[in-house]
């Protein structure tokens, strides 16, 4: 062995997760993962989180940071011997649906031979039954704000007193959606006397006064890619194409052989990503309105390289009269895809750009048979600014769970008759 490869060696083994001495449980879901070497991220990320630190960490998306957070979360938990009964231990917001899917399946396989528990709560949701799991007990929740938000406020079952951790992924894009009330609230809402990590890959005014209110003092700044000049790692291929709403679904027909359902966003910008792993190649593909296209310089100005993508006409499925009837037969399709409407519009109404996202000047007819419907369903947008739920938003989520109630029985109904 030649002193340069003996050299590398010693520093992949540095690098390698059994270096931190995680418990077996850990250890093993890693394992399964095929996981062996830290990103540097995580290497440096991970032993100050576990030693009980608060972190703000600049990285970028791709960069491994999911791990670097989850790791230091789920052994927290562990070393608690944290069971259903305490309620939720660990909290991680994530700003979209998408992204929270993503930490979601992370957790699971993580988690699967530890004892606790890991949940998800989302806008578009049904969030009768996010109450319910969250009433026996969920020890590790990811969460996008404003569902989290509804929860903290309306659910009575759900223990969040126990919190020992507190996770906030991607601040820079929560502020940017329009969740900056909605955090405060939850930051003054959620018990003080825990740890907390803060992970942005931009570092703004407004995440620096996030961090103010959410990190302990002593916290430790962690920030791997100060000198890089994009915000995207190399191994994330990005990219966008221009098209109208009703066009997307069609766009990714031909695709969902390789990707699976949960890749696809119904959530604001409409957008797929399958996430990189292992030094394996991520891809990211958004869709984007033609009056959208104002974002593209924002996402310059983030160091968001992005490479523009088109699609010949004859290469375009169609198969929009088989989605609809798809939708039209299956009460359990229908009511997921008036939920995805229903949240897409939410978030789109959320955004603060409003110079780019304007929900008035959206087609609603177009942007209906993206979610596999002939005519829009009508469905209530609720846009509290200040993050604060009154008594009219109450009585609104009865509503939306009485109608949830009458579309069931009428659509019983209404299969009997066909």
């Amino acid at each position: 062995m030649t002193e340069g490869n003996s050299t590398e060696s010693l520093d992949a083994n540095k690098n390698s997760f059994s270096t931190l001495e995680l418990s077996n449980a850990t250890e093993k879901g890693l394992e399964d993962m095929g996981l062996v070497n830290m990103t540097p991220i995580q290497a440096k990320a991970i032993p100050v989180l576990l030693a009980g630190k608060d972190v703000l960490g600049a990285a970028r998306t791709g960069s491994g940071k999911t791990l670097a957070f989850l790791i230091p979360a789920i052994e927290l938990l562990h070393r608690l011997k944290f069971k259903p009964m305490n309620g939720t231990g660990i909290i991680i917001i994530s700003p979209t649906r998408e992204l929270a899917l993503q930490i979601f399946g992370v957790a699971k396989e993580l988690m699967q031979y530890h004892s606790q528990t890991c949940g998800l709560v989302m806008g578009g949701a049904k969030m009768g039954a996010e109450s319910q799991r969250l009433a026996k007990g969920v020890s590790l929740l990811v969460a996008t704000p404003g569902r989290l938000l509804d929860h903290l406020l309306h659910t009575e079952g759900f223990i969040f007193r126990n919190l020992k951790a507190l996770v906030i992924d991607e601040a820079d894009r929560i502020l940017e959606i329009g969740f900056e009330e909605q955090m405060k609230q939850i930051i003054r809402i959620l018990p003080e006397n825990r740890q907390s990590m803060l992970f942005s890959a931009t570092q703004t005014t407004k995440v620096a006064d996030l961090a103010r209110m959410s990190l302990r003092p002593g916290s430790i700044r962690i920030d791997i890619d100060g000198e890089e000049r994009t915000s995207t790692v190399a191994t994330l291929s990005q990219g966008y194409v221009v098209c109208h709403s009703d066009q997307r679904f069609l766009l990714l027909y031909p695709s969902y052989a390789k990707i699976e359902l949960r890749k696809w966003s119904s959530f604001s910008l409409a957008v797929i990503r399958t996430p990189s792993r292992a030094g394996n190649v991520g891809k990211s593909l958004l869709f984007l309105l033609e009056s959208e296209l104002g974002f593209l310089r924002y996402l310059k100005e983030a160091k968001v390289p992005l490479n523009e993508y088109s699609f010949p006409q004859n290469q375009i499925a169609n198969v929009q009269s088989q989605l609809e009837k798809l939708i039209q037969n299956n009460f359990y399709l229908h009511q997921s895809a008036k939920d995805g409407y229903r949240a897409y519009l939410q978030a789109y109404a959320s955004y603060s750009l409003k110079q780019v996202f304007d929900i008035n000047a959206l087609d609603l007819a177009k942007v209906g048979k993206s979610f596999g419907f002939a005519v829009p369903p009508r469905v209530g947008v609720n846009v509290l600014g200040d993050g604060k739920a009154d008594g009219a938003s109450k009585a609104r989520y009865k509503r939306n769970r009485n109608k949830d109630d009458v579309d069931k029985d009428w659509f019983r109904k209404r299969s009997k008759k066909v």
